[in-house]
């Protein structure tokens, strides 16, 4: 009885029934995960003297104000452009589509990309990078904006939850170069969730 009913779940999951409830718990395992990943010096993006004294990143609390089921519409006819980074590469990006999204009743919208390269792997064929930046970017939060990683939706919606936005490597160290977020990904509005600035 319970494997039909886990069947169900899943395939409602799966099909269409794409409104997301938001879900505290993901949010505090991305930041568990995160500050694991940091603390680990083969993994951390930081530099030596940042790594000999790092605790934890800074968060906003967790907010379900900030977790959103955004309408998705697939681009059509887009072309493959380089994104600017901070350093020399340009890495190929195609826009893969907008979402459209309300916080505090205000109507938002943003662009979704798909990396070229990394969407040849099995692994990240349907990763999608979600970068922004809000009227927090330079005072609370990285100046350059964060990201967030979402994959394909099956549906007409998309859960975002800003709670798991995360800083470019190059808000740590001067040694990564990181995509800028494009003008258009740019919200006028304060997002007061994930990683704040690094100190």
């Amino acid at each position: 009885m319970n494997k039909i009913v886990i069947l169900i779940v899943v395939l409602a999951f799966n099909f269409g029934f794409s409104q997301k409830k938001f879900d505290k718990s993901a949010a505090e395992n991305f930041q568990k995960t995160i500050n694991s990943e940091y603390a680990d010096e083969k993994t951390s993006p930081l530099m030596e003297e940042d790594l000999k004294t790092f605790k934890a990143l800074d968060f906003y609390p967790i907010n379900e104000k900030y977790f959103v089921n955004a309408k998705f519409e697939k681009a059509k006819n887009e072309k493959v452009f380089e994104m600017k980074t901070t350093g020399t590469r340009t890495p190929k990006y195609i826009k893969y589509g907008t979402l459209y999204f309300t916080i505090d009743g205000i109507a938002l919208q943003l662009n979704v990309y798909r990396n070229i390269e990394l969407s040849k792997s099995n692994e990240y064929k349907d990763h999608l990078f979600l970068p922004f930046s809000d009227l927090t970017s330079g005072k609370e939060s990285y100046i350059g904006g964060r990201y967030i990683d979402l994959k394909v939706p099956k549906g007409k919606t998309i859960a975002v939850d800003f709670n798991q936005a995360y800083n470019p490597y190059c808000a740590y160290n001067h040694k990564y170069s990181c995509p800028l977020v494009p003008l258009e990904n740019d919200l006028k509005v304060e997002i007061k969730a994930g990683v704040k600035t690094f100190h």
